[in-house]
């Protein structure tokens, strides 16, 4: 069973967010704060699974800790932000399978192999004077790289990664109740207005402690940035397939085609969100911090700049020279994202969708409308 937690040190990071999470449900100051002390509210056993369902829910606004009486230097020494952090790195990795601890010095390597993977082989595979030619026009990037093997490449590269995050969602949906389909169905409006719209990450409506115990918005509109950038990313390329096999186009696309215009502002979204958040990180308080997680989110940043700005680069560069090794930079880039996708910090976002799913259900039930 995934909860079997025969690890001390994960058995004890459990234990210390149930403690802590027991003195706020006795407390309750911060229930306006997010829906995180509510749901922790109808849940007075607080066990396990009910651990890693409010740990993804939390959205790390920090607020609860400037906020807290019983933090640091106090003797109940609550600092929530923190200890829910650990938990969710917890849930990541045991709803994944991954027996050894977490940490970003494995993905790491592992990016940074898949990275370089793709340009080595096409130094050593593709002839140097088609590599480097100049290839104007339709048809340009498969002069370079044949579509069969960059299709089948990316297919074998990237499927096993994403069903591999597939099973740990369905088994994170198990563990934390789930719902019916008629459940999900009546709930789901809500929760894809409170996930588009990032409204966990408003602090209660006045903004999150991005850097000390002042409100601000600032994090939560890098989080749209990235988000938004993200997922105009994902349309540019499912444009490009429509492109490709219902109209007959070949890539590179015309400047003002929908592939290249979604994809620009994507990537531009991308960079300026990526580079908001690092901002914001290398400035916040490190008291509310999980220290040990930073490396993590680090490592995703580095990932979606990298994969961003090779794209842009590529864009702007695609009728020189330059052209192939580009291309073979940036699909290497986005290798790394996708292989390290079940290892590391980008599986926040699907548990943390699902875990506001499970709120959007709740709030539809009797006995919550009555407390609430």
């Amino acid at each position: 069973m995934p909860l079997t937690c025969e690890d001390r040190d994960d058995r004890a990071l459990l234990d210390e967010a149930r403690r802590q999470m027991t003195v706020c449900v006795v407390c309750k100051y911060c229930n306006g704060y997010c829906p995180v002390f509510r749901a922790a509210d109808a849940r007075p056993a607080l066990t396990d699974a009910d651990l890693l369902y409010l740990a993804n829910l939390c959205h790390d606004c920090r607020g609860c800790w400037y906020a807290c009486q019983y933090r640091p230097p106090h003797a109940f020494a609550v600092a929530l932000p923190a200890a829910l952090a650990r938990v969710r790195a917890l849930s990541w990795r045991r709803m994944a399978g991954i027996p050894w601890p977490g940490g970003a010095g494995g993905g790491a390597l592992l990016a940074l192999a898949c990275t370089l993977l793709v340009p080595v082989v096409t130094l050593a595979w593709v002839p140097w004077e088609v590599l480097f030619a100049p290839h104007p026009g339709p048809g340009a990037f498969h002069a370079v790289i044949p579509r069969g093997p960059m299709v089948w490449g990316a297919a074998l590269a990237l499927l096993p990664p994403l069903a591999w995050v597939g099973v740990a969602m369905a088994r994170f949906w198990r563990v934390i109740g789930g719902g019916s389909p008629r459940q999900v169905l009546r709930a789901l409006p809500r929760a894809l207005g409170d996930m588009l719209a990032l409204r966990h990450l408003d602090g209660g409506g006045v903004g999150c402690n991005d850097l000390d115990d002042r409100f601000s918005p600032w994090r939560r509109r890098m989080h749209h940035l990235i988000l938004y950038g993200f997922l105009l990313t994902v349309a540019a390329t499912v444009s490009a397939a429509i492109a490709h096999h219902l109209l007959g186009m070949r890539a590179p696309y015309p400047w003002f085609s929908a592939p290249v215009l979604l994809g620009t502002v994507g990537g531009v979204s991308l960079l300026a969100g990526v580079a908001g958040m690092a901002g914001l990180r290398a400035r916040a308080d490190p008291a509310p911090q999980a220290l040990e997680t930073r490396a993590d989110g680090a490592l995703l940043l580095a990932l979606l700049a990298a994969a961003s700005a090779s794209g842009l680069a590529l864009l702007l560069l695609r009728g020189t020279a330059a052209m192939g090794m580009l291309l073979a930079l940036h699909l290497g880039t986005v290798l790394a994202l996708f292989v390290t996708l079940p290892l590391g910090r980008l599986m926040h976002a699907p548990f943390r969708a699902l875990a506001i799913l499970r709120a959007a259900i709740e709030r539809r039930t009797p006995q919550h409308r009555e407390e609430s």
